[in-house]
C-alpha cells in the first residue's frame, strides 16, 4: 500500500487493486489485516468513506462498497479530501534509512523527530502510528518512543531466510491444509501486475508488502496458529532490511514466475512439490541476498 495515502485512501486502494463490485461487503477485520494495522483507525476511515458516500452501513451488518471505484486512487481521494494530513513516504524512508544507519539513538522524543523531519502533529503521529504497528518502535510509558529490537544486520536478514526455509515449507505440509480460491486469484494478479510492470514502478514497500501477503498467505493456509505467529512475527522484523534490498530488482522477474509456480502446484493439491518448490525459492533468495551484502550495509 502507498505510504503517501491516508487509511481512507489505502482502503480504496485496496478496493480498486481487488476489483471489488459495488455492493462488496468491506469487513473491519480482513481490512485491517489486509493494511496491517488495528481495526480502530480502520473504523474511524469506513466512517469518514460513509460520510463521504462512498460506502454504505447496514445495521448489524457492518459496511458494504456504494459506487465503483475507477482511475488513480490518488486523485479520487484528493477530490474527497481524503489525504490530508498523510506524510510523505519520503520522510518515512528517511527515519528507516536513519535508523539503520545508527543515526537515530534508542530512545528519541516526538519534538526531536517533528524537528528533525519537518513535520507537522499530523503528519508526525501518522508516522509514529505506521511504524509502531509495523513493530519497530513503541511508545515509552509516560514519555518519549523507543525503537524495537529489530534486524539491522546484514546477517541477521540472512538468519531470518535460513529460518523461513524451515518453516514456510513445513506449513504447507500441515494436516487439512486449504488456501481459498479467492486467496490464491489474489496473490496470482499481484504476481502478473509485476511482471506487466510493477517491478519497475511499485515503491519499496509496495514490492515488500507484496512479498509479505504472498508467503503469509500460504502460511495461514497451514490454519497452525504457531506457523502463522512466527512468519509474522520475522516479517515485522525484517521490514527496514528488505527495503533496502528492493534497490536491485533483477532478480523480482523470477521471484515472481517462481511464486506463480508455487501457486499453480497447491492449486492441483500437490502440496509436496509446491514446499519443495517454496524451499527452492527461498534458498535462491537467500543466494541472492548474499550477494547484495552490500547494498544492505550501505
Amino acid at each position: 500500500m502507498n505510504l503517501d495515502l491516508s487509511v481512507p485512501a489505502r482502503i480504496l486502494e485496496l478496493i480498486r487493486e481487488d476489483g471489488l463490485a459495488p455492493g462488496s461487503h468491506l469487513p473491519a477485520q480482513m481490512l485491517a489485516d489486509r493494511l496491517r494495522i488495528s481495526r480502530s483507525p480502520i473504523n474511524q476511515a469506513l466512517g469518514l468513506l460513509h460520510e463521504k458516500g462512498v460506502v454504505h452501513r447496514e445495521a448489524n451488518r457492518g459496511y458494504f462498497l456504494a459506487t465503483e471505484i475507477e482511475g488513480p486512487v490518488a486523485q479520487l481521494a484528493d477530490e474527497l479530501g481524503l489525504n490530508e494530513g498523510a506524510p510523505p513516504s519520503s520522510t518515512y524512508f528517511r527515519i528507516a534509512e536513519d535508523r539503520l544507519n545508527g543515526e537515530l539513538p534508542d530512545t528519541v522524543a516526538e519534538s526531536f523527530l517533528k524537528q528533525r523531519y519537518e513535520l507537522t502533529s499530523a503528519q508526525l503521529q501518522s508516522l509514529l502510528h505506521r511504524m509502531a504497528q509495523e513493530g519497530w518502535i513503541e511508545k515509552k510509558p509516560g514519555y518519549g518512543w523507543e525503537f524495537s529490537t529489530m534486524l539491522t544486520t546484514s546477517e541477521s536478514l540472512l538468519q531470518s531466510y535460513r529460518m523461513r526455509m524451515a518453516l514456510e515449507p513445513a506449513a504447507l505440509l500441515e494436516p487439512g491444509y486449504r488456501i481459498a480460491p479467492e486467496v490464491l486469484a489474489r496473490c496470482r494478479a499481484a504476481e502478473i501486475h509485476l511482471l506487466e510492470g510493477g517491478i519497475r514502478t511499485d515503491t519499496a514497500d509496495q514490492i515488500h508488502d507484496r512479498g509479505v501477503r504472498f508467503h503469509e498467505a500460504l502460511v495461514e493456509g497451514s490454519g497452525n496458529p504457531f506457523f502463522i505467529d512466527a512468519i509474522r512475527r520475522v516479517n515485522r522484523v525484517r521490514r527496514l532490511l528488505s527495503y533496502r534490498s528492493t534497490q536491485d530488482r533483477k532478480r523480482y522477474k523470477q521471484h515472481c514466475q517462481q511464486h506463480l509456480e508455487i501457486l499453480d502446484l497447491l492449486e492441483q493439491g500437490r502440496n509436496e512439490e509446491a514446499a519443495a518448490s517454496l524451499r527452492e525459492h527461498l534458498a535462491a533468495t537467500l543466494k541472492n541476498m548474499q550477494k547484495i551484502a552490500k547494498i544492505l550495509k550501505a
